[in-house]
């Protein structure tokens, strides 16, 4: 998620963090064991990691990211410290090829057999047999909007198409309202792509050049490039439309509603088609204390916390026992666990080899700079 960037595909959860950092951060050798997670901003609730302290005795170190880009740098460079890291799927492949990941002992993991076989399905192309990798979330890409001021200023447009983003005459009648895309390269670019009719998963260099010449063409009307700010730009009415992750834009109506604001958020998956992105813990292959992730991970694969992780990030997970007991609002939610004839229009997207993945990031400093 993407990822997401859930929120950014996600927030902060920065009192946590910082009273986590005090901790020792290595791993069982200490008489306090520690468990250092490397996650998206606030994509748990934590007091599901005060419960797993109290139950296990082991402290949690809660360290987030805001890309995956950021992520995999760190996990490729080896070294981080961290016991549990969790990147998007599509990155999963380069993390094997590289053995910067562990595989997984299915023994110490019996809460495995909760897993969603349908979603299970989706990953293999990534990760053939969950060998490496539990998902935890996921969700949609789409477009988050102020319904009164996107009204006001495409009057008589229903919300429906990517075109309300990618035609530049609609987006520069936004402009003066808050227009923020995400920073996600690899995320940004297949729905372009699959908006151009062209595929979202191309191996075709010329593809992203034309994907890129678009999204430089739209750059004068975007306020920022970001993959978290968006949440409180849209509940605080700062932005009048996002591209961005379900569960944060979800949040952001959420946080809107709460604070009685006057502003109403909406969510849609367009009607041509987006990314259905996962999000997965895995274990780095130098994690320092492997004992306490295994003891996380099946914790994570309980019901019963998976389910209250669903409700706080408002994505959905892919434990299927725990659906029952996520809050019917949400799990009844089509933006969130989507009817099969809107999933019947999603994609998944693959990992891309290194030169392609040099050149995509080369022709994502144009769009961040618009030149």
């Amino acid at each position: 998620m993407t990822g997401m960037t859930g929120l950014t595909r996600r927030w902060t959860v920065g009192v946590l963090g910082a009273a986590a950092l005090a901790l020792s951060a290595c791993g069982g050798g200490d008489k306090e064991p520690t468990l250092r997670i490397y996650n998206w901003s606030d994509y748990i609730d934590p007091a599901l990691l005060e419960e797993f302290t109290k139950e296990t005795g082991i402290k949690v170190v809660y360290d987030t990211f805001d890309s995956n880009e950021v992520l995999e740098t760190k996990v490729l460079t080896g070294g981080t410290g961290y016991d549990i890291v969790a990147p998007s799927n599509h990155n999963v492949p380069r993390y094997i090829t590289a053995k910067a990941i562990a595989p997984l002992d299915f023994a110490r993991l019996p809460g495995r057999k909760n897993l969603w076989p349908d979603l299970m399905q989706r990953m293999e192309p990534f990760d053939p047999g969950g060998k490496y990798t539990v998902p935890y979330m996921w969700g949609t890409m789409g477009i988050g909007y102020n319904t009164a001021e996107i009204a006001k200023r495409l009057p008589g447009v229903t919300v429906d198409s990517w075109d309300v983003v990618f035609k530049p005459e609609n987006l520069a009648k936004l402009k003066d309202c808050g227009v923020y895309f995400l920073d996600a390269s690899e995320d940004m670019y297949a729905v372009t792509l699959n908006y151009l009719g062209k595929d979202p998963n191309s191996l075709n260099v010329a593809d992203y050049e034309a994907a890129t010449n678009l999204l430089v063409s739209l750059r004068p009307h975007i306020t920022k490039i970001h993959s978290s700010e968006y949440i409180n730009a849209l509940a605080n009415g700062d932005a009048c439309i996002a591209i961005g992750y379900s569960g944060d834009i979800l949040q952001a109506a959420t946080r809107a509603e709460e604070a009685k604001n006057g502003v109403e958020i909406s969510y849609v998956i367009p009607k041509e088609g987006s990314q259905v992105w996962f999000d997965v813990f895995a274990i780095p292959a130098d994690a320092p204390n492997k004992d306490a992730a295994y003891k996380f991970l099946d914790f994570m694969l309980r019901p019963a916390v998976i389910a209250r992780a669903s409700n706080y990030t408002e994505y959905a997970n892919a434990n299927l026992p725990a659906t029952a007991l996520v809050d019917e609002e949400l799990r009844t939610n089509p933006n969130v666990y989507p009817t099969p004839e809107v999933f019947s229009r999603l994609f998944v997207t693959t990992t891309k080899e290194q030169t392609l993945l040099e050149q995509v990031n080369r022709l994502w400093t144009r769009v961040m700079t618009g030149r």
